[in-house]
């Protein structure tokens, strides 16, 4: 049986056909689950480039918020990729959802770590694949150059209290790092772990164990108490870090499912494929473009690209003659290197005039630009989006830019 990652593969598609087809399965899980999907991606192989942010951050509500606010629709799932980041931005995202729409649930098929998972555990219901991941909640705070474990941080100095307390001193290294703590400091790493422990607890007994009417084996009825009880220790356990060890350990169905009641999708196939095949059409259109994040509805798409490096060169204005005089038409030449290949290849913009203008003129033109600004390499068919470098030239041209 072809895989479907084999399948998209053949069919040889550029990026505009894969973001076409993101959609239309996005309107397949609309018309299985009769609820509307929001598709949230980051691309996390991307965060090693510098200036891309893939980490949930506060844009992310802007941008969420704005896409959604004049929604219809009253039910959403929100399928979500994301390696974590704010926690702060999870929270506000939450609050948007909730006050929005009467019925929010997550769908899990790739990975949504850290404040991504403090997200997914403000939904009513959790719907994940095998493939789907959650993490640890444990906040992760800057100490001089190193970015760790606000529990393990509060774990080492609550250690060497106790050892300061049993035998009246600490050895030389432990005490010089002690000396460089403030009480500020400490007090804060401690409310950023609290902070997540905090969001976690309320959500899950407000909003994922409302429905939490029965225990399972016992059969015994769900009171206020046991719900608040099981929220807290989910929270706990989410947020010991000395327990899971690292901080980007992958949490699946069957680490949760006697904790948290988790809707595993693949005991229902037919929506289980569409969920696969999204998550495969994500996955090509990081790989194939400069892309970094996606927030797409059936109706909507929205993109961020980074910038690929150009030296964008100004030629001097050259005459065209025309059946009406002359007209000067200035050009200008950017260098592109494919962040795939590395292969080398140059774009031709031309300022002032439109592509119909251009055609008409039948200036010369790239077969590689594509509508909407997309550069293809010629080489791999990696597409590149051309709009961070026309935004730069005409910000410094104060003139229209048309590549083609």
């Amino acid at each position: 049986m072809k895989s479907i990652l084999s399948e998209y593969i053949n069919k040889g598609w550029g990026i505009i056909e894969l973001q076409n087809e993101l959609q239309r399965l996005i309107k397949e899980y609309n018309k299985i689950t009769k609820r509307n999907l929001f598709v949230y991606a980051s691309d996390i192989n991307k965060g090693r480039i510098k200036n891309v942010t893939v980490s949930l951050v506060q844009d992310d509500f802007y941008n969420i918020q704005d896409i959604l606010r004049q929604g219809t629709f009253k039910k959403i799932d929100v399928y979500i990729e994301t390696p974590g980041g704010s926690g702060e931005a999870a929270e506000e995202i939450a609050k948007f959802l909730r006050k929005k729409f009467s019925e929010v649930n997550f769908v899990i098929a790739g990975e949504s770590k850290s404040a991504g998972t403090i997200l997914v555990l403000s939904g009513d219901n959790i719907y994940m694949t095998e493939t789907g991941s959650l993490g640890p909640i444990d906040a992760q705070v800057r100490i001089g150059r190193s970015v760790v474990s606000a529990h393990d941080y509060v774990e080492w100095v609550e250690e060497r209290r106790a050892e300061a307390q049993k035998t009246g001193k600490l050895n030389p290294f432990d005490a010089l790092m002690v000396a460089q703590i403030s009480p500020g400091e400490l007090k804060g790493i401690q409310n950023s772990l609290d902070f997540a422990k905090d969001l976690v607890r309320e959500w899950l007994e407000k909003y994922k164990f409302k429905n939490w009417k029965i225990t399972k084996t016992r059969k015994q009825k769900v009171t206020p108490k046991m719900r608040k009880d099981r929220a807290y220790e989910v929270a706990n356990m989410l947020c010991d870090h000395t327990f899971w060890r690292t901080h980007g350990r992958s949490l699946k169905i069957d680490d949760l499912k006697e904790v948290l009641v988790i809707e595993d999708l693949d005991k229902t196939p037919p929506l289980a494929e569409v969920v696969y095949r999204i998550k495969t059409i994500i996955r090509l259109i990081f790989d194939s473009s400069t892309i970094y994040k996606l927030y797409y509805l059936k109706d909507f798409k929205l993109a961020k690209t980074f910038s690929v490096s150009g030296n964008p060169s100004m030629n001097l204005p050259h005459p065209i003659k025309q059946q009406k005089g002359v007209i000067p038409v200035q050009s200008l030449e950017v260098g592109i290197s494919c962040p795939k290949c590395k292969t080398k290849d140059k774009v031709v913009g031309y300022v002032g005039i439109s592509s119909t203008e251009i055609k008409t003129l039948k200036l010369p033109i790239s077969p590689n630009v594509k509508d909407n600004d997309i550069f293809v390499c010629g080489s791999c068919n990696f597409a590149i989006d051309l709009k961070p470098i026309k935004n730069q030239i005409e910000n410094q041209t104060k003139k229209p830019v048309t590549f083609k």
